[in-house]
């Protein structure tokens, strides 16, 4: 008897699904692996044709394969100068986020003071505004700031890192803060017995403990400063401008370089799959293990 014959045989667990979930299960999961393929897909292949054929009747099979316009993204736009904006503004943003937000929430978890619950609330409560509120009013801080005092804040990258801090810190304390929650105290107990004080608990004990929540966190701060779009697009200027906003000229009066568009997107996308995929299950980890006490 072959293998299929025999398994057609063998009779089906009752809590075994029926099979017409299962091809449903398949047939939809096919459809939504396609629906999110599908645009990478027409990314890939619009990157490597020449710009005649781009702009032209779409292709789903190109006709021609260049790989000039990856080379032509860095001679169009000053595209590196651009990407080391990001990684900087970026990584700045990531590192303090994540330093300021272990320490909030470390005293919010594991200590009682007074006004501890307005400052949770006011801290969360900062979500539910829309970003464009706070565009003007740090436009002004800033260029009255420096007026005043010649820190020059607009216009660098030092104002785009304290600027992406006000939308990263408060969702960074709110998630770290559930996480050291639930983390064990006798962890701190243990410590302080072994004769460690407050600060000393924190880094030797509950850090290692919430890494993947620290992960999730760092992750979550660098992706919203690697891709933000309406600050950058103010806050800077032709020296500091990200890659956000960089991608942009690619678009000149006369035409749109289409090719180099979609080749300096493939380009721009890399570190975050790369972060992403290295760093996916401290992620996962770090979404999920807060929520649960």
């Amino acid at each position: 008897m072959s293998d299929t014959a025999a398994r057609a045989a063998r009779p089906r667990s009752p809590m075994a699904p029926p099979r017409s979930f299962l091809w449903t299960r398949r047939i939809v999961l096919t459809l939504l692996t396609g629906f999110v393929l599908l645009p990478v897909y027409v990314m890939v292949s619009s990157s490597l044709k020449p710009l005649e054929d781009v702009s032209g009747k779409f292709e789903w099979i190109p006709s021609g394969v260049t790989l000039s316009p990856y080379a032509d993204i860095w001679e169009t736009v000053p595209l590196a100068d651009y990407f080391v904006n990001s990684i900087v503004v970026s990584g700045a943003a990531t590192v303090l986020s994540v330093a300021v937000a272990v320490l909030a929430a470390y005293a919010v978890s594991r200590h009682t003071f007074r006004g501890k619950r307005v400052f949770t609330v006011t801290v969360l409560s900062t979500q539910m505004f829309p970003g464009i509120l706070f565009l003007l009013p740090l436009f002004l801080i800033y260029v009255n700031l420096g007026n005043a005092t010649g820190i020059a804040l607009f216009g660098s990258r030092e104002g785009l890192v304290l600027t992406y801090l006000t939308f990263s810190l408060p969702f960074s304390i709110w998630m770290l803060t559930g996480y050291f929650d639930s983390i064990p105290r006798e962890l701190d107990e243990a410590a302080k017995v072994d004769g460690c004080g407050p600060i000393r608990a924190l880094f030797r004990v509950i850090v290692p403990a919430a890494r993947p929540g620290i992960v999730a966190v760092a992750v979550y701060a660098f992706m919203t400063a690697w891709g933000e779009v309406l600050f950058a697009s103010v806050m800077t200027n032709d020296t500091t401008r990200t890659l956000a906003v960089g991608l942009q000229g690619y678009a000149t009066q006369n035409d749109v370089y289409w090719n180099q568009v979609m080749a300096a997107s493939l380009v721009v996308s890399v570190p975050v799959v790369a972060g992403f995929l290295l760093l996916q299950r401290y992620l996962v980890a770090g979404l999920t293990a807060g929520a649960v006490k």
